[in-house]
């Protein structure tokens, strides 16, 4: 039991089934009797849960400080703190973005190759020397005959220089 309402409830339990006075479940159960006999004094807000579920609805990426602010705009004047304990309350949360669009429908499955030098395939694969600087080989393979055309290792390898090693 942690919550107030939870506690009460153990206690009307107490006193309904076993037969005992409140202040006996009360001690039994370790809750204080004013928490027992509190009444809520907090007013209905469902004018206010109604418009602020009718913003969000409306504008689904605003959190409870913008939603606050259109509130406002309506003639609501609310605090932001009871304002953001409602929205709390009515687990509202802002939407999120949708993910990366992926390509729709079948792809077509890749050709093998019919020739040699039709079709070569390129990799970098880097590696570290003892003294910890790091080197790149660039790897040039014919997909047809799986012959390696080219092994071009340097520390540093620029895209004229991949072109140059490709079109030789």
């Amino acid at each position: 039991m942690v919550t107030p309402d939870a506690k009460r409830k153990a206690v009307a339990h107490a006193c309904d089934k076993h037969g005992v006075s409140q202040r006996r479940a009360c001690y039994v159960l370790d809750v204080d009797r004013s928490s027992v006999r509190y009444k809520s004094m907090r007013s209905n807000d469902t004018e206010l849960r109604e418009a602020m579920k009718k913003v969000s609805a409306e504008r689904c990426r605003f959190g409870y400080r913008r939603i606050h602010v259109m509130l406002q705009r309506q003639g609501w004047h609310i605090n932001h703190k009871k304002l953001r304990r409602i929205y709390r309350e009515e687990k509202l949360q802002v939407r999120k973005r949708g993910g990366r669009k992926r390509a729709l429908g079948t792809r077509k499955p890749m050709l093998l190759p019919s020739r040699t030098d039709e079709r070569w395939s390129l990799d970098f694969v880097s590696d570290a020397f003892t003294d910890g600087r790091r080197f790149c080989v660039l790897a040039i393979v014919d997909d047809h005959s799986r012959e390696c055309l080219a092994l071009v290792a340097d520390t540093s390898l620029s895209g004229h220089r991949v072109l140059v090693n490709l079109t030789s």
